[in-house]
């Protein structure tokens, strides 16, 4: 089903690729775009409802077939765990997935279109470091905590109840913000290619990720991350091979150097060397490059989306699969916006302030590029990544409610069948909830570039606590309860009082601007951190490891059985010291080895290092590919094989 699926796609990519020039060439460059009138709004309807159902019937069917012959069984842990038996492929396209947000593929071609080059690699780099260096806290949860379902449970079992409800908060507050930017990015781009109503689409869009969500719990949410990943990235690889390859519009690479230096020339970039769009000397760029990174801190640190792959992926699996996922995962916003972010800038794609924060460049870019085509792919590539994201939001919200609230405070004894049952109401209620919250926030003038920005001001102060709480058998209660909250204080105060020193007055444009939200972003962070750490250097609190294990109870699973699942002590220090050396050495390539000498440099790219810079961002999203789309399958390749002789799982099997 899976192979059959992918050759269709890549059919339709191919055959997208092969349109003729007039075709595409839909209006006068820079005139090809106005909101609701690219497409009809039928396609909206056809994408967000069509193709939500087709999905929702797919992976249900999938999951069926996962318990008639593999012998899978939908217990409460099965649902929120996935067994805890994922391996690596899987693991590294559910991150992928997890990861490409609406924004992802909209911001990251907004700072293209207002910073240039700069723009696509301060949004990869300073939002894949964070995946890499979350393999340290996953393998470590592998060693300290396998019983957990949540990171909560560790914070609880460590730190006792009232530790455990401050950052209950910051994980619900956090998952909410997420969900928020996925509608209103998918929402308003609904609307702007085809009229649709944005109240309206952000509603629909998580209904069909319920259904599968339901029926399947996380493992389904990884086989739709795993087809949703494929589509993205063909439809990444055919506006690569239009822009630089076939189309007469853009004139492949020189054509679009020829173009942009032009760009360059009539309206200069304020901040970037010669005002150029080609360079990585770009102030606006390190700026947002500074934002980002401690802003994404926070949504993978503090997102129990991401402790939940951890979770379910096996020991052996977890550090390969958090590189891999974050190495593959940079190419999508990286080759995206350096392809289809610049070309907005180099057609001369003219839009209003208000439009570029809404996130309607890259649909902007492809509709005066392709026409309709590029119209349907975008919205198309968009969905995938609102709907993939939204499913792994959604079973995350859900393992909180069931186990951090429900079995916590008010059901500790209760059952797996009544732990489910929670499991699927509180998806429902959280998939409804997820277009009321986007519709509010609508109403309040926020954009996604908004939201997105002010996430780290919000969260932030969180990420340094969870991650000594998992790593660091000092790390005192008080400190690290004290360093959330006061930093949140603390960032709250910097921000607001940053926006009315610059402006006089606090309001959505002030605390918008780029310097209230660095130095808010910086405050966050910084001070929940230094609480944290300073406080249990005073305190001299130790706890012992071996306790953890203890504390968490299992459910639907006996401790015998996740016996069977550990791996040696002598294993997961050895994946403990590889993350360390791997993510540690590819987090200082992107953001110091790579980046700075450019920026210090004030260097203007030429025509050869900007199309070195193109076959850099054409290789990695290729490799990528080859690896989320090839490596799934072979792993799975007995169980697609025993699927394939149509043998029952059996009666073993199916304990």
């Amino acid at each position: 089903m899976l192979n059959h699926t992918i050759l269709c796609l890549m059919v339709l990519g191919v055959g997208a690729a092969m349109i003729p020039s007039s075709a595409y060439a839909a209006g006068a460059i820079g005139e090809g775009f106005a909101i609701g009138d690219v497409l009809d709004e039928s396609w909206g309807w056809f994408i967000v409802v069509g193709l939500g159902a087709v999905f929702a019937i797919v992976i249900t069917i999938e999951t069926k077939i996962e318990e008639r012959y593999l012998g899978v069984s939908q217990t409460s842990e099965w649902f929120n765990t996935a067994g805890r038996v994922i391996k690596t492929g899987l693991t590294a396209a559910a991150i992928v997935s997890a990861w490409t947000w609406a924004a992802t593929l909209l911001q990251s071609s907004t700072v293209a279109y207002q910073y240039g080059i700069s723009g696509p690699f301060w949004y990869a780099a300073g939002a894949s470091i964070q995946v890499l260096l979350f393999g340290i806290l996953a393998i470590e949860l592998k060693r300290k905590a396998p019983n957990a379902h949540t990171f909560l449970e560790i914070i609880r079992a460590r730190y006792g109840e009232a530790a455990h409800r401050v950052f209950l908060v910051f994980a619900l507050m956090t998952n909410m913000i997420v969900t928020a930017m996925l509608l209103l990015g998918g929402a308003a781009v609904v609307n702007g290619l085809t009229g649709m109503d944005i109240s309206l689409a952000a509603f629909l869009i998580p209904i069909g990720v319920m259904i599968y969500t339901l029926v399947g719990g996380l493992k389904a949410t990884f086989v739709a991350d795993y087809m949703h990943t494929i589509i993205i990235f063909i439809v990444i690889l055919t506006f690569v091979g239009m822009v630089y390859f076939v189309s007469p519009v853009t004139g492949g690479v020189e054509g679009m150097f020829e173009k942009l230096t032009e760009a360059a020339a009539i309206n200069p970039v304020e901040g970037n060397a010669a005002g150029a769009y080609l360079t990585m000397a770009s102030l606006g760029g390190l700026i947002f490059g500074i934002i980002n990174i401690v802003g994404n801190f926070g949504t993978v640190f503090v997102d129990q989306a991401y402790w939940q792959r951890a979770i379910a992926a096996r020991p052996q699996s977890t550090v390969k699969g958090f590189l891999l996922g974050g190495a593959c995962w940079f190419a999508i916003p990286f080759t995206l916006a350096t392809t289809m972010g610049l070309t907005a800038v180099a057609l001369g794609v003219d839009l209003t302030p208000e439009e570029v924060q809404l996130g309607l460049t890259v649909p902007a870019a492809a509709s005066v590029l392709m026409g309709e085509v590029g119209a349907v792919l975008v919205l198309t590539m968009l969905f995938m990544a609102v709907t993939s994201a939204g499913s792994a939001e959604l079973i995350a919200v859900s393992s909180l409610i069931t186990y951090d609230v429900y079995r916590t405070y008010k059901n500790p004894n209760a059952s797996g069948k009544k732990l489910l049952k929670v499991s699927r109401y509180t998806i429902i209620g959280f998939g409804i909830g997820m277009g009321g919250l986007a519709v509010i926030l609508l109403s309040m003038g926020l954009s996604l570039g908004f939201v997105y920005l002010a996430m780290g001001v919000l969260i932030g102060s969180a990420v340094i606590p969870i991650a000594l709480t998992i790593t660091w058998k000092r790390t005192n209660k008080y400190a690290a309860t004290a360093g959330a909250i006061i930093g949140l204080i603390v960032a709250l105060i910097t921000w607001t009082g940053v926006a009315s020193a610059q402006y006089g007055e606090v309001s959505l444009a002030s605390l918008g601007d780029n310097y209230s939200m660095l130095f808010g972003n910086i405050a966050g962070i910084l001070t929940g951190g230094a609480i944290a750490g300073f406080g249990s250097l005073v305190s001299r609190t130790k706890f012992e490891w071996a306790d953890m294990k203890e504390r968490i109870k299992l459910v639907d699973i006996s401790q015998a059985e996740m016996n069977e699942l550990e791996v040696n002590e002598a294993t997961l220090k050895k994946a403990f010291r590889f993350s360390l050396k791997g993510g540690g050495l590819m987090t200082l390539i992107l953001i110091i080895a790579w980046p700075m000498p450019l920026f210090f440099a004030n260097y203007v790219f030429d025509i050869g290092f900007y199309s070195l810079w193109v076959g850099i961002s054409v290789v990695w999203v290729s490799v990528a590919t080859f690896f989320i789309v090839g490596l799934p399958i072979i792993e799975a390749r007995q169980g697609i094989a025993k699927v394939a002789r149509g043998r029952r799982a059996s009666p073993a099997e199916e304990e």
